[in-house]
């Protein structure tokens, strides 16, 4: 059973987001500019070459896949590299649970803004793309709330990678076994249906193909039946992961 505070676990939200306040500038553009040239490469570079994908303009195709690993690597990183640093060399995880907050408190709080985080960074993105007119529909205004969702997800998802990662070094293995293979078989960057069977059936086990099918559903207005179980994929994910990290981070920090 998962015991936790509400309260403490958003103290230790509160504390990074005061952190954060002092480098927001500095980290919103290092985490924006990735899929912007991204965006421009291959939605205005490519898209010179091939006009449509799917029925849609091959520009748009890929902005609406990118908003969603633009929240991805939000929650990734900050409960990946971010998280190890306070871990393990400043030893904030250790100094926090010596107060009335427990480890339950700090890993709860850590998710919480791991998935804000991924808010921040994917509404920026979408306001852009929604500039450039990429955007078709109201129903978009809902995105910052998958972005939540999702955010939650892949944050859970890295802190179970933290709590048991021996060295910060090992992250490079993270992102390049599993992150990287999603974001290019997500259909982001093309539809999965022209893949091998096997590659699809592969893809829709991850979790950003979920992400990336109901982003542009709510970006274009055409949410269907079956965007609903994108929707209960990922949360049957995060539910069931949710424990994992917290008990791998208490049989690691407390001995």
């Amino acid at each position: 059973m998962v015991l936790f505070s509400p309260k403490g676990a958003f103290l230790f939200w509160q504390r990074n987001a005061f952190i954060f306040r002092r480098i927001f500038p500095e980290s919103l553009a290092f985490n924006f500019l990735e899929p912007v040239i991204y965006l421009l490469a291959m939605g205005l570079g490519l898209g010179a070459y091939i006009s449509t994908i799917a029925g849609l303009p091959y520009v748009v195709f890929v902005a609406t896949g990118l908003v969603s690993t633009t929240a991805m690597f939000g929650a990734t990183l900050e409960c990946t590299y971010n998280a190890y640093v306070q871990m393990y060399y400043e030893k904030a995880y250790d100094a926090v649970i010596t107060t009335p907050l427990g480890v339950e408190d700090v890993v709860v709080g850590e998710i919480l803004w791991g998935a804000t985080r991924s808010v921040f960074y994917g509404t920026a993105f979408l306001i852009v793309i929604t500039v450039f007119g990429i955007v078709r529909s109201p129903l978009a205004l809902l995105i910052p709330v998958l972005f939540m969702i999702s955010g939650l997800m892949f944050s859970v998802i890295a802190m179970i990678f933290t709590a048991v990662t021996p060295s910060i070094d090992y992250f490079s293995f993270y992102l390049a076994v599993f992150i990287t293979p999603m974001f290019m078989f997500s259909g982001v960057f093309f539809p999965l249906d022209a893949l091998p069977a096997w590659v699809s059936t592969a893809a829709w086990l991850t979790p950003l193909s979920h992400v990336v099918n109901l982003s542009r559903a709510l970006a274009l207005g055409t949410p269907q039946v079956r965007h609903l179980w994108d929707l209960v994929w990922m949360l049957a994910v995060t539910a069931a992961l949710f424990p994992v990290p917290i008990a791998l981070m208490r049989r690691r920090l407390i001995k």
